[in-house]
């Protein structure tokens, strides 16, 4: 054998070798696959026992679904304030809004000042004489201000909704028991036509990780509808449920110092905190705000609160 033919062989045998390893690398990326533990689910949130049935997932194959039937309120930390009721109120009296990348508090000065903040005069949503902000107060006021097609009575109306108003609500989801990562990431849908699940996730208390918050449709109206300090906030349809992590939701502490977990996408991943133990963000995530280790597997790490954002899409199938 020449010299050149020797250098030629070795040269495509290294090729074949280092092809070989990417791929074992890419197929070990996922080589850790950690089920749904049931028993995170807070029972107080629970309107019935998680039992499993079978389900289709988004690539047509079936497989094995928790089924869990929540009640749409938090258990373990109080809901609300919203709105505040005076514009000398403090930041306690009232809950938070998000506007580009940042987290305001919803006190008495910020509803005092939202025509400066939003640079338009017809932003007046308290009484100039006795300071009193203009609110719902009932639940056909909810109802009725909380409408994307708002009429122009609730203008510059602060929106509260109650939880007493949905209290005999219950949605069902579905959870694969293990998850099954998907060809290439599947995009959230955003509308009726749309594919893909609106919804990103639940929380341990089995609230929901919603859709990011419509707020230039609510601003638009004239209206703002304040989330509390866990990030949530409610309406009639779909009852309590969060637009933002703010680290108030029951969460499990990891071992090492790994972030803690909050909750489950729905694909079955799980979701875990956007900081781990040091308060470093994590600078390896994928498009969909995941990542895997040998310990969780592939998971997935929120974005900061004022993004009005939890996860960009799903790393796995989903039931349809």
């Amino acid at each position: 054998m020449s010299k050149l033919t020797l250098i030629l062989f070795s040269t495509v045998l290294l090729t074949l070798v280092n092809a070989c390893n990417k791929d074992d690398a890419e197929t070990d990326s996922d080589a850790t696959i950690v089920n749904v533990t049931p028993a995170n689910f807070l029972t107080a949130g629970l309107v019935e026992p998680i039992t499993i049935v079978s389900k289709t997932l988004s690539d047509g194959s079936t497989a094995d679904c928790y089924k869990i039937v929540v009640n749409s309120l938090a258990s373990d930390h109080t809901m609300g304030p919203w709105c505040p009721s005076n514009i000398s109120d403090d930041a306690s009296k009232g809950g938070i809004w998000l506007e580009g990348g940042k987290v305001y508090d919803v006190d008495g000065a910020f509803v005092k000042n939202m025509a400066t903040f939003y640079k338009d005069n017809t932003w007046m949503m308290y009484d100039a004489t006795t300071g009193a902000i203009t609110k719902t107060s009932t639940k056909t006021e909810c109802e009725e201000a909380a409408n994307p097609n708002v009429g122009a009575q609730y203008r510059n109306y602060c929106v509260e909704c109650l939880p007493s108003y949905v209290a005999n609500l219950s949605h069902t989801y579905y959870l694969p028991v293990t998850p099954k990562a998907a060809s290439s990431a599947i995009a959230f849908g955003n509308g009726p036509m749309s594919n893909g699940p609106s919804s990103r996730g639940l929380a341990f208390n089995g609230v929901v990780f919603d859709a990011p918050a419509p707020t230039s449709v609510i601003l638009a109206a004239y209206t703002l509808a304040p989330f509390d300090d866990a990030g949530g906030h409610i309406n009639l349809a779909a009852g309590y449920h969060y637009h933002a992590a703010t680290g108030l939701t029951t969460k499990i502490a990891q071992a090492d110092s790994h972030s803690a977990m909050i909750g489950y996408a729905f694909d079955g991943y799980g979701i875990f905190e956007r900081l781990d133990a040091d308060g470093k963000e994590y600078t390896d995530l994928d498009a969909s705000r995941g990542h895997t280790d040998t310990t969780r597997g592939y998971h997935y790490h929120v974005d900061a609160p004022g993004n009005n954002n939890f996860i960009n899409s799903l790393h796995g199938e989903y039931v349809l």
